[in-house]
């Protein structure tokens, strides 16, 4: 199919990447030309603005905005509505909070165009691999880019999962998941890195997939992180940033009443990694020392 892509970051460049691999036409755009210029050379139409973007493309056109949550992917869509016709549709794969695309989907389908969110997972391994697509939208909005999201996806890796945010909503809890899971394997190879056996943590996790319960995706990584870096990962910075999802999937489990203490507290830590000398913790200390006369230190 032919279809128009807006962003070209690590994971837009290598879907286009991914989709000219299967003989789809794609019309690239970017902010910055030299991106648009570095894929037109690998086969995709460069269109150097949003109009141009538009005009290469056929009714019904189809446009997937791949760029950051938030006041991008508003401006960009604002963007396009300049130039977009009735029947023509909108993908949006960014992270999105989902409460934006239900708002979106009522805004644009009042103008007669379709709205679609595309929850993405795959990072930077999805060239290769493919990507998780969790999608998000009407029916009959959906079905027609189905050769995208099949081309883009591994064998069974997309799903049409509901209504107008669905695909961002699953997208969301999938990452408050993928918080939890992390955190627990961050604190278990702390606890072996600290043990007074001397651990090769690389091959324990290696060792880990083979058969474990707790192997995965996440902990084949974990293995090449130690393979790059040596088990003490001094080359790294213990700095941890989130990018939205994990905050609103504990809100969500907040307004719905679901205890949800593992996601929430993984949450906390990534909070607690950004600080180079925790005051609570210096609270902590001294009140031990006030209390029971414990050690302190100074400094």
């Amino acid at each position: 199919m032919r279809i128009g892509f807006i962003g070209l970051g690590r994971m837009g460049a290598n879907m286009v990447r991914r989709g000219l691999r299967d003989e789809h036409e794609i019309v690239a755009y970017n902010r910055t030309p030299e991106k648009t210029r570095e894929i037109e050379g690998e086969g995709a139409d460069g269109a150097f603005s949003i109009a141009e973007l538009v005009s290469k493309l056929e009714k019904p056109r189809a446009v997937w905005v791949m760029v950051p949550a938030g006041d991008a992917t508003e401006a960009q869509i604002e963007e396009l509505l300049e130039h977009l016709e009735p029947g023509d549709t909108i993908i949006d794969g960014g992270n999105t909070n989902f409460h934006d695309d239900v708002r979106r989907h009522a805004a644009l389908k009042e103008k007669g165009i379709d709205y679609v969110d595309a929850g993405t997972s795959g990072g930077i391994w999805g060239l290769k691999v493919g990507y998780c697509l969790m999608v998000g939208g009407e029916p009959d909005a959906v079905a027609p880019l189905e050769p995208i999201f099949t081309t883009l996806a591994p064998p069974g890796g997309y799903l049409h999962v509901g209504g107008p945010g669905a695909g961002h909503y699953v997208k969301m809890v999938h990452n408050g998941i993928e918080y939890g899971l992390m955190q627990a394997y961050a604190e278990g190879f702390e606890i072996m890195h600290a043990s007074s056996y001397d651990l090769d943590l690389a091959a324990i996790s290696e060792l880990w997939m083979q058969g474990s319960v707790v192997r995965s995706w996440l902990l084949e990584l974990a293995g090449r992180a130690f393979r790059a870096n040596g088990p003490d990962l001094e080359h790294l910075k213990g700095f941890v940033a989130d990018s939205g999802e994990g905050r609103w999937t504990v809100q969500e489990a907040i307004d719905h009443d679901v205890p949800a203490p593992v996601i929430t507290l993984s949450l906390l830590t990534r909070f607690r990694s950004r600080q180079d000398d925790s005051y609570g913790a210096k609270v902590l200390a001294a009140l031990r020392n006030e209390f029971g006369g414990h050690e302190v230190k100074t400094g």
